[in-house]
């Protein structure tokens, strides 16, 4: 069917979000991004002392799980920093008979991520961006890979990112 889950993965500013909504766009598939739903469960007077942040993927999970029930492709947008996020991705895909696809996005030259980090703003109302030191902490927390992903390089150009995403994803579909 060619229907897919593609999740990106990636530090706070790696370029991550900038990836799958170009790749949303190319693919006419929608995107799912953990970081407004948290922001939304804050607005909604959901304390910040809550587990929101795995809330945020538990109701990501929900969403993507829609599309996927509708015969789509999804794209879930989020750090998925630990393997029991990036399980809990290879079980929906599993649950729907349809291939994941793990998509990283780093930043290999820590002064332009840091300037980017400085310099976003997301527009996420409610939603504050992460300092350099918590992105820092975030890192030392980035567990290693289990299985299998495509790593692009957000230094280089996003349509050269986009490019390579989608050959990446039509030669696994």
């Amino acid at each position: 069917s060619g229907r897919m889950l593609i999740a990106t993965a990636g530090l706070p500013g790696a370029g991550k979000s900038s990836v799958a909504e170009e790749l949303g766009r190319k693919l006419a598939a929608p995107v799912v991004s953990v970081d407004p739903i948290e922001a939304a469960m804050w607005r909604a007077g959901v304390t910040r002392s809550q587990p929101t942040g795995l809330a945020a993927y538990v109701v990501a999970e929900t969403v993507a799980d829609g599309v996927l029930a509708l015969g789509q492709s999804v794209i879930v947008d989020a750090v998925n920093a630990v393997e029991e996020a990036r399980a809990q991705w290879r079980a929906l895909a599993s649950r729907h008979g349809v291939p994941v696809r793990f998509i990283e996005v780093v930043c290999s030259d820590p002064a332009v991520h840091r300037r980017r980090l400085q310099g976003r703003s997301r527009g996420i109302e409610g939603f504050p961006e992460p300092t350099w030191e918590a992105v820092e902490r975030r890192r030392e927390e980035f567990a290693p890979w289990a299985g299998h992903r495509l790593v692009l390089d957000s230094v280089l150009d996003l349509s050269r990112n986009t490019a390579t995403a989608l050959a990446y994803l039509a030669a696994v579909s």
